[in-house]
């Protein structure tokens, strides 16, 4: 059971499971003889610069600054126990993946350099030439320290949103280092990874299927709206936003989104905090070697946003899920979730917060699904659309109505 929607009028589009990390194995025989020289790559000084001066003020509609307090108030350190599941504590492990993305990332191209080493003269002649592998390594290299002043910014950015200062980061990392567990490489590389599927031209190869069939649904369930009193909508495991935002493009519905990952979290807060279109680059698929069947498609830039924000008509409400929202019981029109289900641990306590969650007041008629077909499509995930590997689910949509029973 993958994709799905659930409803009363009170409606929830439940679509597929959780999209997995990018493949971490890093591989040199992805790297053949005849590809295209790294040499001959134009000048990759060209990216887009990014920088704080750039950014709009952080909107504040009464729905944002609500949110903001309630934000707020859960980051305090003496709210709740202190301990990895705080979400201050979950910031701070985000920050500092962030700020050591080079660093780990560094690590492999480190590692592949003293494998290759290994290899003798004779292989090298067929596989990889010395000078071919060199400029690969440095390549990789530079184009990683581009992606980190990608990642400096971001931690900049949430840092001034969340109010933490460099001595409390510092403090943390400090800790960190001296219980010797590591930054999180994965996880930043992932949230990296989605902005190519929401937030650049190339995600719309995966976002057009499924999206288009959430948004089109939505339209057909609520073909009348009025922004004087919208309908209320709730996209859960939100990651970096882009449904959210397609959906509130509609007119009439007020939309908000949620996200538990911090990493996701921060990412979203620096392009909430830009409305223009394309002032971003970055690198996405230097960070892994496999799969590729060109140099330059692994090193390829991308920009983001592909289109132009609206920051004042999206909501982020950051959190776990089930508990979050205590005080919207019976509140949200629609709950849509995309790639979100398969996150729980306990799916039926899934089921009962969005049941609690949904408006009972209305009834938008029965929704029966004896002797219906079974609808269906492929959706498709993994970021890069030029990867010799693809992922994809036969993914089923539904839309479920609330039952009016306590």
């Amino acid at each position: 059971m993958k994709p799905h929607l659930v409803a009363s009028t009170a409606l929830t589009l439940l679509f597929g499971p959780l999209c997995t990390a990018a493949d971490e194995n890093i591989k040199v025989d992805a790297l053949k003889q005849n590809n295209p020289d790294l040499a001959s790559i134009p000048n990759l000084s060209g990216s887009v610069v990014t920088s704080l001066e750039q950014f709009s003020c952080n909107p504040d509609t009464p729905r944002h600054v609500e949110a903001k307090k309630k934000l707020d108030k859960s980051m305090a350190i003496g709210w709740g126990n202190w301990n990895a599941q705080h979400p201050r504590h979950r910031l701070l492990d985000a920050l500092y993946g962030y700020r050591r993305y080079h660093e780990r990332q560094k690590a492999e191209v480190d590692r592949f350099e003293g494998l290759y080493k290994h290899v003798s003269r004779a292989q090298k002649s067929v596989s990889l030439p010395c000078s071919n592998m060199n400029k690969v390594t440095r390549t990789s290299s530079l184009l990683l320290k581009k992606n980190q002043e990608l990642c400096d910014v971001i931690v900049e950015n949430a840092m001034n949103f969340y109010g933490i200062n460099e001595e409390e980061l510092q403090r943390h990392i400090s800790a960190a280092q001296s219980s010797g567990r590591l930054a999180d490489k994965i996880s930043v590389s992932q949230a990296l990874k989605h902005y190519v599927r929401d937030w650049t031209e190339e995600g719309e190869s995966e976002r057009k299927e499924t999206f288009a069939c959430l948004v089109a649904t939505l339209q057909g369930l609520f073909p009348v709206r009025d922004d004087e009193s919208p309908v209320k909508v709730l996209v859960p495991g939100s990651g970096l936003g882009r449904l959210g935002h397609d959906i509130a493009r509609l007119g009439g519905f007020e939309v908000t989104v949620n996200e538990w990952s911090m990493y996701m979290n921060i990412a979203y807060r620096f392009i909430e905090a830009n409305r223009a279109q394309n002032t971003h680059s970055f690198h996405p698929f230097i960070d892994g070697w496999s799969h590729h069947a060109t140099e330059s498609d692994m090193i390829r830039e991308l920009t983001f946003p592909d289109t132009s924000l609206d920051s004042t008509s999206v909501v982020l409400t950051e959190g776990d899920f089930t508990t979050v929202f205590n005080d919207k019981t019976g509140y949200y029109d629609i709950i849509v979730t995309y790639f979100f289900i398969d996150t729980a641990r306990n799916l039926m306590s899934y089921l009962d917060t969005i049941k609690k969650y949904l408006d009972t007041e209305e009834s938008c008629g029965p929704l029966t699904f004896e002797g219906r077909t079974i609808r269906s499509m492929e959706a498709v995930y993994g970021f890069n659309n030029k990867a010799l590997t693809k992922s994809a689910y036969n993914a089923q949509f539904w839309v479920a109505r609330r039952s009016m029973k306590p």
